[in-house]
C-alpha cells in the first residue's frame, strides 16, 4: 500500500477524545437529561414534517430559532449564533482566537475538551489549578490574565465536573482585566437560575455558551448557541461550518424554545433530586461529594476506578471515572438521572461499601419507595 504523508505535527501525540459512551442499563456519566422533550413539543416536531424538504438545504443561521433566542434573551439577533452543539462553538472559539503563538487561560479541573481544541489547533495552554476543595484561585487568574498575553479564558459555569458557580464579582473583575476573550460556558446554567447575560451590554469581550443538550433534552441532536456582542459574533461567522445545523435541529430547538414553560417543571425535579442526591451522599461511609450547581455530583471515594468498574461491571450502572484526571484522583461524577436510576446507583454503591465494611450501609428511605415517581404529573 502507498503510504500516506504524515498529519500535521502538533497532533502528532494527541489521543483521540474519548466520551467513554458504554451500554449500561444506568447509564447516569454523560450529563444527559433522563427524559426526551415533552410529548406536545414531540407532537409539534412531528407536525412540522409533514412538509418538510429534506432535499433543501439548512438556513445557514437558524434565522428563526436565533430571533427567537434574541427575544427572550433581550438583545439584537447579531447578538445570538446558534450551533451544532456546544462543542462546535468550543472549537470555533480556537479557530477565531487560538493558534500557535496565542493563549488559553484554564483554570483546572475543568472540562477537557478547552484544553484538547487548544492543542489540536497549537494553541499554547496556562493552567491556573483550583484548590483542594476545587475553589477557583481568583486572584491568580486575574492576575495571570492582566498580563497581556492571554487570548482566550474559558470558566465553566457551572463548572463540569466540579458542579460550582464561578462568583459573579470574580468574573466581572477578570473581564475588566484583561482584552481576552473571557467565555463563560453555562452550558448547565438552567439548573443554577445565574447568567452573566446581564453584563452582556458592557463587555465587548463577554462570551456565554448554552447548549439544548441537557436542560431541553435534545443531546441527540446537537444544537447549542453563544450569545455575544456582534463584533464577536462576525467572527465566529468566518470560520464557522456554514450549514452546520441541519433543518431537523432547527425545527426541533424552535418547538422546545417555543415551550420553554414546559420544561421548567422537569428541571425544578431535577435540582430537587440533585439536593437528594447530595444529602444522601453525604452519610455513605467513605464518600466525600460537593454541592453542585448543575445537573451533576463530582464525589470522592477511595480505589475509585475499583468502585467505578463493579458498578458497571456488576450492576450495569454507569458514571463517570474521573479518577486518573490530574486534580481529580479518586473521583467519579454522577449525572442526575430519574430517581430510579438514582435508586439503582445509590443501592450499589452502599453495598459495594458495605462489603468494604463489612457491615450494611442503609439509605435513608431510597429503598423503600416505589418506581414511577418520575412523571411529568
Amino acid at each position: 500500500m502507498r503510504p500516506v504523508r504524515p498529519a500535521r505535527a502538533v497532533i502528532a501525540d494527541i489521543v483521540p477524545y474519548d466520551a467513554k459512551n458504554l451500554p449500561a442499563d444506568v447509564f447516569i456519566s454523560a450529563n444527559e437529561n433522563p427524559d426526551n422533550p415533552p410529548q406536545e413539543v414531540l407532537d409539534e416536531i412531528e407536525a412540522g414534517l409533514a412538509d418538510f424538504r429534506f432535499n433543501r438545504y439548512p438556513d445557514p443561521l437558524a434565522g428563526t430559532l436565533r430571533a427567537m433566542i434574541a427575544e427572550t434573551c433581550g438583545i439584537a439577533p447579531e447578538c445570538v449564533l446558534p450551533g451544532n452543539g456546544g462543542d462546535e462553538q468550543l472549537f470555533n472559539i480556537f479557530m477565531a482566537w487560538g493558534g500557535p503563538g496565542r493563549k488559553l487561560l484554564n483554570i483546572t479541573p475543568t472540562f477537557s475538551i478547552y484544553a484538547y481544541n487548544a492543542m489540536i489547533t497549537g494553541t499554547e495552554v496556562v493552567e491556573i489549578p483550583r484548590s483542594d476543595d476545587f475553589k477557583i484561585d481568583e486572584e491568580a487568574v486575574i492576575e495571570r490574565a492582566s498580563q497581556g498575553d492571554i487570548d482566550i479564558v474559558v470558566v465553566g459555569s457551572p463548572n463540569n465536573p466540579t458542579g460550582d458557580l464561578a462568583d459573579e464579582a470574580f468574573m466581572l473583575r477578570l473581564l475588566d482585566s484583561t482584552d481576552a476573550l473571557v467565555l463563560i460556558d453555562e452550558a448547565y446554567g438552567e439548573y443554577s437560575a445565574f447568567s452573566m447575560l446581564p453584563h452582556l451590554k458592557d463587555y465587548e469581550n463577554l462570551l456565554i455558551l448554552h447548549t439544548f443538550s441537557k436542560a431541553y433534552s435534545l443531546a441527540g441532536l446537537r444544537l447549542g448557541y453563544i450569545l455575544a456582542n456582534p463584533s464577536v459574533i462576525d467572527e465566529f461567522l468566518k470560520v464557522r461550518q456554514n450549514y452546520s445545523i441541519d433543518a431537523f435541529a432547527q425545527l426541533a430547538g424552535e418547538c422546545c424554545w417555543r415551550h420553554r414553560d414546559l420544561f421548567m417543571p422537569r428541571i425544578g425535579r431535577t435540582v430537587q433530586l440533585r439536593e437528594e442526591l447530595y444529602a444522601t451522599l453525604r452519610t455513605v461511609p467513605g464518600v466525600e461529594v460537593w454541592p453542585s450547581d448543575a445537573n451533576y455530583l463530582l464525589f470522592r471515594i477511595e480505589n475509585a476506578h475499583e468502585v467505578w468498574k463493579t458498578l458497571y461491571d456488576k450492576y450495569s450502572v454507569l458514571v463517570r471515572d474521573f479518577s486518573s484526571a490530574p486534580g481529580l484522583k479518586d473521583c467519579l461524577r454522577v449525572t442526575v438521572g430519574s430517581k430510579d436510576e438514582l435508586r439503582r446507583f445509590l443501592l450499589a454503591l452502599c453495598e459495594i461499601v458495605g462489603e468494604r465494611l463489612g457491615k450494611n450501609v442503609h439509605l435513608n428511605g431510597w429503598e423503600d419507595e416505589q418506581e414511577g415517581e418520575d412523571s411529568d404529573a
